[in-house]
């Protein structure tokens, strides 16, 4: 699967990163009741101001993930892969795409957030040493889980 390679989004891009951001969280509407942040979101606003970069193959978008830089860590905002391409270990190839890119910009934190109800996503996340520092509220109503990993500049 190394064949495929990531590319930054631009704005001519907005169109499939909605879409495939879409197609990535429907899966979760049944189970919180609503459409998840990433399926509303403002991809024309967000490629021009996050670092959105995309893994593709033959030209198809597979997989995406969204980082802002902070003052003191990268945030991942927003990491979606297409459905029939989940659990091929997309998600670990942008972890480590987004951990590279922190140590590039300097940081040595990363940090994300997820719905406490999206279980699989809070395992996934834990088992490659993301920490649950705090829990709050984005969504009125919902409860969020913040997390974090340390990545010295070593690696």
């Amino acid at each position: 699967m190394q064949d495929n390679e990531l590319r930054r989004a631009t704005p001519a891009d907005a169109k499939i990163v909605r879409e495939l951001s879409r197609a990535a969280y429907a899966k979760w509407i049944p189970l919180i009741g609503r459409e998840p942040l990433p399926m509303t979101a403002d991809y024309d606003r967000a490629i021009a101001q996050h670092i959105i970069d995309l893994l593709e193959e033959n030209g198809q978008l597979l997989a995406l993930v969204e980082m802002i830089p902070q003052k003191d860590h990268l945030l991942i905002k927003n990491i979606a892969v297409r459905p029939d391409q989940q659990g091929k270990g997309l998600g670990d190839r942008l972890l480590q795409h987004a951990e590279g890119t922190a140590r590039s910009l300097g940081f040595e934190e990363m940090q994300l957030y997820t719905n406490s109800t999206f279980e699989s996503n809070i395992a996934f996340y834990a088992k490659r040493r993301y920490e649950e520092y705090r829990r709050g509220s984005i969504v009125p109503g919902t409860t969020t889980v913040f997390m974090r990993k340390r990545i010295p500049r070593g690696g």
